[in-house]
């Protein structure tokens, strides 16, 4: 017998950084109530409510808040960088503070009050040790041996990027689904392929693992600017041009800081005949 839902309805939020989407259900107060099967149902756009990524807001002992993330295959991720920008605005708004700490598989990650609007996150130092993306070898993470050259970078996720000349006229949605699934990456990895614009400036299309083609992605703008830079083609301090905008990235000694615009599109609720169809 399938157990029945703990409420009658589910409130959740609905965010995006630059057409990066996400539901945002807040637990805080409760026990977690998200899983793999409810996170594939509301993924759906057409079934459900639809998303890159999910996020669930917990308690935590040591930040303000935990994150927990999933993709629409409902599969978990380490790191969501857009939807950690979003919930920290939501946060500070609530709490009329210009710093919070979020938790995430990453560590405790610092948000703040950028101005203008914008929000910036301190995604922590960038994992380039071949055992910490993780690939499955012990090689240089700088230039793999996969057709292109892409560099590996860990950021929570594993990501792997290819320099090209042109990403826009890269297939990405053939390309991107071709090396998620890499024998080199035992968990899957997202997929960027970046051009470089100016000393300061590249161009970044993404495959994400799990969801697909995206319209932005954080973590991805953080290991696309770590490539970059280490190969030689830029500073530590980016402009990164998505398909949904654009994100600053700069790569510190304290880790890599993003900056971007968030926006909470709605609040609304799950009924309970939705619920009841979630296995």
């Amino acid at each position: 017998m399938t157990q029945a839902f703990p409420m009658d309805s589910l409130p959740f939020m609905k965010m995006h950084g630059l057409g990066n989407d996400f539901v945002v259900i807040d637990s805080r107060g409760r026990a977690p109530v998200v899983t793999p099967a409810l996170a594939r149902a509301l993924g759906h756009r057409h079934l459900g409510v639809g998303f890159d990524q999910l996020a669930e807001i917990l308690d935590s002992k040591d930040s303000d808040v935990e994150l927990v993330f999933y993709n629409a295959d409902g599969s978990t991720a380490g790191a969501c960088g857009n939807a950690t920008r979003c919930i920290a605005r939501h946060l500070m708004a609530e709490s009329g503070t210009s710093h919070v700490t979020l938790r995430t598989e990453r560590g405790v990650l610092l948000g703040e009050d950028a101005g203008n609007g914008l929000t910036r996150i301190n995604m922590g130092a960038p994992l380039l040790n071949w055992n910490d993306v993780p690939i499955a070898e012990n090689i240089d993470t700088l230039s793999l041996p996969i057709d292109g050259n892409p560099t590996a970078t860990g950021m929570g996720n594993p990501h792997c990027t290819f320099i090209v000349e042109d990403a826009d006229a890269i297939d990405l949605e053939t390309l991107g689904a071709k090396f998620e699934q890499h024998p080199l990456f035992p968990e899957r990895t997202n997929v960027q392929f970046i051009s470089l614009l100016a000393p300061d400036r590249i161009r970044m299309r993404v495959w994400e693992r799990g969801v697909g083609i995206t319209m932005a992605s954080g973590s991805s703008s953080c290991a696309s600017a770590v490539a970059a830079a280490r190969r030689g083609l830029t500073g530590r301090r980016v402009d990164v041009v998505l398909d949904g905008g654009e994100l600053q990235i700069d790569w510190r000694d304290d880790g890599v800081w993003m900056t971007g615009a968030t926006m909470h599109v709605f609040d609304a609720s799950l009924n309970r005949s939705f619920l009841e169809t979630v296995k």
